[in-house]
C-alpha cells in the first residue's frame, strides 16, 4: 500500500483513482521493464516499482496526456 505520497495527493494530480491505478501500473511495467533489460534483478534504488512510480506522479516526472 502507498502511505508516501499520499494517495489523495496523486489523484488531484491525475484527476481519478481509476486513472492514478492505471498511471501507476503502467508507469511501474515500465520501470520494471527497463531494469530487466538492463540485466538487473531489481530496481537501482531498491524502491517497490509502484512506490517508485507514485514519486514521479509526485515529483511531476509523468504526465498525462488527455485525448
Amino acid at each position: 500500500m502507498i502511505n508516501n505520497p499520499p494517495i489523495d495527493e496523486l489523484t488531484e494530480k491525475i484527476g481519478s483513482k481509476y486513472g492514478l491505478c492505471v498511471i501507476a501500473s503502467k508507469r511501474a511495467r515500465q520501470l520494471i521493464d527497463h531494469a530487466q533489460n538492463q540485466g538487473l534483478s531489481d530496481l537501482p534504488n531498491k524502491n517497490k516499482p509502484l512506490s517508485e512510480a507514485a514519486v514521479e506522479i509526485q515529483e511531476g516526472k509523468v504526465t498525462v496526456s488527455k485525448y
